[in-house]
């Protein structure tokens, strides 16, 4: 019969069958479909290979095969020449699909991104072909800056997630000033808390002095920093150092306050002690003499100057406020003649000491004044006292008495608790720990060890007497 189908034809054949026929009508298929580069040739077929869209799209990436544009990534000797597909790259971001659809589109077979770095925009086209992120420390912030450049939000949160996850006090500063370039205000966010609660560690670190004038605006003007202001002083001072050799400037005291600009005006002179102020800051140039003059009256006069420096306190505080108290019992009758209840301590972790809990009248309501302060016990050194006062109701409760600003405590460094009181007779405490071991709210224990203070000292040991309520925020 005309135009019947012989048992040989193709179309009677199984698909294995003309799978077999048509390689072997084209036997050299795979040799003809490799691209002229030298690179190798372009297995037949491969797609039988590939089970899913995925896998599929993924071998595509970086690969010759139907590529329609390349980029010309880089610039130097760093430069790479990557294949790509417009079609995949518009599917996944609004930029390609303007840059090779829109009415400005490039009609150009070679795309050059000279502000691009090879590695990043890799990285960013196999997240399009794959949804692989494949990133690390090295090509992170240059990832950042390509997904955003191409309007790839789920590449850009992922390398937000990873400059989360492996924030420290030690790349605080670079990373809050790549947040702030690249308009990250949560990753901002986060490395100023993390500067906050480690702020000599974070200012001891060289990522501070490579942050720009603005970025250190930023941090001085903040009220949460934990640090006393005469170490944030001198760090500042490093930090113009630093700022005066980039400028190609001789690092003098006239030039660093050039280069400090409106910073110096954020630098809380005001909460240093005159000893401070006048061993560090009044000796470093950088202050004017009337400035200098203006400060060590606002130290020593009643009523205080104004100065031109900010003297509201660095609220180094997070979480909530803790206490410990290091007796069992209380008794009645501890007397007052002008000498110092005193107690020795070491701590394992920061803190910052606001106060102390401490005993009042056993003859019914009555007021106290008192003078108390923390003292680092090697050097004899005062880190902060305050003159205040309480009154008691009489009753064994302790009251508080509070520090003017928080008092930093370094871990296994001792330190001397001390309290001057006026007033009646009191009550004590007794039956004393000598390690007291408190659970922290934030996670973590903190260890109080006690030892007896010798010296000038009204009769509080471990044992009994004064102090017993230490009150800390961690």
């Amino acid at each position: 019969m005309a135009g019947a189908v012989g048992s040989n034809h193709p179309l009677n054949a199984t698909p294995q069958q003309q799978l077999q026929q048509h390689q072997q009508q084209r036997p050299n298929l795979a040799i003809a479909a490799a691209p002229s580069t030298g690179e190798q040739p372009i297995p037949y077929n491969w797609q039988a290979t590939k089970t899913t869209v995925k896998e599929r799209f993924t071998f595509m990436f970086n690969n010759e095969i139907l590529s329609d544009v390349h980029f010309i990534v880089g610039k130097g000797i760093q430069t790479q020449r990557i294949p790509a597909h417009k079609f995949v790259l518009s599917v996944g971001s609004a930029v390609f699909y303007a840059m090779f659809n829109g009415g400005m589109a490039t009609q150009s077979a070679e795309v050059e991104l000279p502000d691009v770095e090879p590695a990043a925009f890799l990285a960013l086209l196999r997240f399009l072909y794959s949804d692989e992120v494949q990133i690390g420390p090295e090509t992170v912030m240059t990832t950042l800056y390509t997904a955003k450049k191409y309007a790839v939000p789920a590449l850009e949160s992922a390398c937000v997630e990873f400059l989360k996850r492996n924030l420290s006090s030690d790349n605080a500063f670079m990373l809050l000033t790549q947040a702030r370039l690249f308009d990250e205000p949560q990753l901002a966010a986060l490395c100023l808390e993390s500067i906050d609660k480690n702020t000599s560690e974070a200012l001891s670190a060289e990522g501070f002095t490579d942050i720009d004038l603005e970025t250190l605006c930023v941090v001085l003007e903040r009220d949460t920093l934990g640090i006393k202001e005469c170490k944030l002083f001198t760090a500042v001072v490093r930090w113009a150092n630093a700022e005066c050799h980039r400028q190609q400037m001789s690092p003098t005291p006239e030039n660093k306050r050039l280069v400090l600009g409106h910073a110096l005006k954020l630098i809380r002179f005001p909460l240093m002690s005159v000893e401070e102020f006048a061993s560090g800051a009044a000796q470093s140039g950088i202050l004017t003499d009337r400035e200098v003059v203006s400060l060590f009256l606002h130290f020593t006069v009643n009523p205080k100057p104004t100065v031109e420096f900010p003297d509201n306190p660095r609220c180094c505080l997070t979480g909530k406020e803790q206490t410990i108290q290091r007796f069992l019992g209380i008794e009645t009758r501890w007397g007052y003649s002008g000498t110092s209840d005193r107690i020795r301590f070491t701590v394992n972790r920061r803190i910052f000491v606001v106060g102390f809990g401490l005993f009042g009248s056993i003859h019914g309501p009555a007021d106290y004044q008192v003078n108390i302060q923390i003292i680092h016990a090697e050097g004899g050194t005062i880190l902060g006292q305050y003159d205040t006062g309480f009154s008691s109701d009489g009753s064994d409760s302790t009251f508080r008495v509070m520090f003017k600003e928080p008092i930093e405590i370094t871990p296994n460094i001792s330190y001397i608790a001390c309290a001057t009181l006026k007033g009646p007779d009191s009550h004590y405490g007794a039956k004393g720990m000598r390690k007291v071991v408190h659970e922290s709210p934030n996670g973590g224990k903190v260890v109080f060890q006690f030892t007896y203070a010798a010296g000038n000292n009204n009769g509080t040991s471990v044992e009994d007497g004064q102090i017993p309520e230490i009150i800390f925020f961690t």
